[in-house]
C-alpha cells in the first residue's frame, strides 16, 4: 500500500517517536490519534491521513512544509546542520531521516 515517499514519511515519524522515547501509546495520548491507528501507520497498513500526519508531526516537534523543488537542497542542508550542530551529532534530529526525496527526473 505504501509508496517510497510514504515509506520515508512513516520511517521519519517512527524514528522521531523512538528518539523521543515515546511508545505508540504515549504518542497516542499526546496526539489523540488512536494507538491502533499509529501501529497501522507505522506498519504501512493504512493510508496516512493528512490530519493524522499533522497531529503526529506536531507532537513529535516536526513541521510539515511544502517547498519548491529547487529549495529542497537548501532545506536539507539546514536540517543536516541542525542535526549535527545545535543538537549534537547523536541528538534526536540526527536519527530522523529526510521525509522526502526528489526523483532524478525533471518534471519541468
Amino acid at each position: 500500500m505504501a509508496t517510497y515517499l510514504l515509506d520515508q514519511l512513516i520511517d521519519t515519524l517512527k524514528t522521531a517517536r523512538e528518539a523521543r522515547g515515546l511508545s505508540q501509546r504515549d504518542l497516542s495520548v499526546k496526539s489523540r490519534v488512536p494507538q491502533s491507528h499509529i501501529s497501522k501507520i507505522e506498519n504501512g497498513a493504512v493510508d496516512l491521513r493528512t490530519s493524522s500526519l499533522v497531529e503526529l508531526a506536531r507532537v513529535l516537534d516536526l513541521e510539515l512544509v511544502l517547498v519548491p523543488r529547487r529549495a529542497v537542497p537548501a532545506v536539507r542542508s539546514i536540517v543536516r546542520g541542525l542535526a549535527q550542530g545545535k543538537r549534537g551529532s547523536d541528538g534526536p534530529l540526527a536519527e530522523v531521516p529526510p521525509a522526502y526525496a526528489l526523483d532524478d527526473e525533471d518534471d519541468g
